[in-house]
């Protein structure tokens, strides 16, 4: 990844001639794509869509869909995290994982499958290295590993890596078992950018399990020198709640380990969701992370579950998956306050940085009691002086918002199915919605890779700035006026 900066007056004919060109393009209509799902829409934008159709604000429009293939076309198979670098999308399943050439957004190709089955297989790259977690107790740690008892003292859970120099032919070159195993990693980059940290998160302590007794109150950091990457090695395992954190109940969490991590390596910064916690780090030694701001919310949240800070690195989303991500919660009855995101503002400096709750965001919309629906993962799209993010729902859909007004949240653009089944709930939806170099993919649970082109002049400036590589979690910095 790298920052776009051009100087004062070159950056002014950028933008202007940018502007020129993405306002012609804002009125043009172009066809749509031989792979564009053709569905009948609701009639109005409150109506709940039926069964496979489509509904969507006129700002934004699917452009392409590439369905699960086999192994991972299976219901069983749930499709999981993205991360991207150059033309190639990387996309987790439970099974393993596939690669996808994007180079043309809307006509995207499956380049290759690795068959490794470890739930979650949440995943990110790193120049020709791809890591993949594995949160479920296994025989062994290969590819070819079968589900054994985490009380069996030679089950193993933890990190999987592999080369991805040839694309079409992957190679697992390396593992690290950890404590717990690995339900998420964050990619940290070193300052010296000879190595690579991965800060592990996972948790559900058992004293039944001999690698994952309680309290479990810490995450594993794994160092990966870049020249050698099979000494990958745990080198930390920091506690971060000496207090044990939060207690849990009424419907709170219990804070054993943390669910995610973000990281803002340029500002020194990371924010974790952590189950009954939401916090604020010091990661200026990449290996002792500091707890410097913490916050609960014992009325409304449940389970902390991700984070998404803005550029100028002054606010936190935090997001809460209430029901695990397998109940619907877009409803009524749960309200617009729970399965919701919290906006926080940081105040302070340094170490008397404090996180500040200002307002929650939901989708405004209704969801049928047979699609499984709450805040998920999300990025924020590289929009000049914005606040605006792209967030899943699972089978909410798809949501682009702008949080600029920390207070007043809105929407400004949406995307979704209707629910997969009418009889019964079927797991399903967008697990993560990020925006990548001028378009949106989405990864889809059941339906596979999806693509959208947002076309709104709030989000113009945003095609302006490319990545050459992005990991969600390992947030990068845009270019500022």
């Amino acid at each position: 990844m790298f920052n776009l900066s051009p100087p004062g007056s070159r950056r002014l004919r950028i933008v202007g001639l940018a502007a020129s060109a993405l306002l012609v393009l804002g009125v043009a209509t172009a066809p749509p794509s031989s792979a564009q799902e053709r569905t009948t829409a609701p009639t109005t934008a409150d109506a709940i869509p039926g069964v496979d159709e489509i509904s969507s604000s006129p700002n934004l429009r699917q452009i392409a869909n590439v369905p699960k293939v086999g192994p991972f076309n299976t219901e069983a198979a749930l499709n999981s995290d993205l991360a991207f670098s150059g033309n190639y999308a990387f996309a987790g399943n439970y099974d393993g994982f596939v690669i996808f050439d994007v180079k043309n957004p809307r006509s995207p190709k499956v380049v290759s499958q690795v068959l490794c089955t470890g739930s979650q297989n949440d995943i990110t790259v790193y120049g020709d290295l791809l890591f993949l977690s594995t949160d479920s107790s296994r025989s062994d740690d290969s590819c070819a590993s079968t589900s054994q008892s985490a009380a069996n003292p030679a089950s193993w859970e933890g990190i999987k890596i592999f080369d991805i120099k040839d694309k079409k032919n992957p190679r697992y070159i390396k593992s690290v078992e950890t404590k717990c195993g690995s339900h998420t990693h964050t990619l940290v980059p070193a300052k010296d950018k000879k190595t690579l940290y991965l800060y592990v998160s996972s948790y559900s302590p058992n004293a039944a399990f001999p690698d994952c007794q309680p309290p479990h109150d810490l995450i594993s950091i794994i160092k990966v020198p870049l020249k050698k990457p099979t000494d990958a090695a745990v080198v930390a395992t920091p506690v971060l709640f000496p207090d044990g954190g939060n207690p849990g109940g009424n419907g709170s969490s219990a804070t054993a380990g943390c669910h995610d991590i973000t990281v803002y390596a340029e500002k020194d910064l990371a924010a974790g969701a952590c189950m009954g916690d939401g916090v604020l780090f010091d990661i200026k030694n990449r290996e002792a992370p500091r707890v410097i701001s913490s916050v609960r919310d014992t009325v409304n949240f449940s389970f902390w579950h991700s984070a998404t800070f803005n550029n100028e690195g002054t606010k936190v989303v935090f997001t809460d998956e209430l029901g695990g991500g397998g109940g619907p919660t877009c409803n009524p009855t749960i309200g617009a306050t729970r399965g919701a995101d919290g906006i926080y503002d940081i105040t302070g400096r340094g170490d008397g940085r404090t996180l500040v709750f200002r307002s929650y965001y939901k989708i405004p919309r209704e969801n049928t009691n047979f699609e499984n629906c709450v805040a998920h993962n999300g990025s924020l799209i590289p929009v000049l002086g914005r606040d605006i993010m792209v967030q899943a729902w699972y089978q909410g859909g798809i949501s682009v918002w702008d949080f600029t007004n920390s207070a007043q949240p809105k929407e400004i653009a949406y995307w979704e199915r209707g629910p997969i089944s009418d009889t019964r709930l079927v797991t399903g939806g967008s697990w993560s919605a990020y925006y990548y170099n001028g378009y949106i993919y989405s990864n889809d649970i059941q339906k596979g890779l999806d693509v959208l082109d947002l076309n709104d002049w709030r989000t113009w400036t945003a095609k302006l700035q490319p990545y050459k590589e992005f990991n969600p979690q390992t947030q990068p910095s845009y270019w500022s006026w």
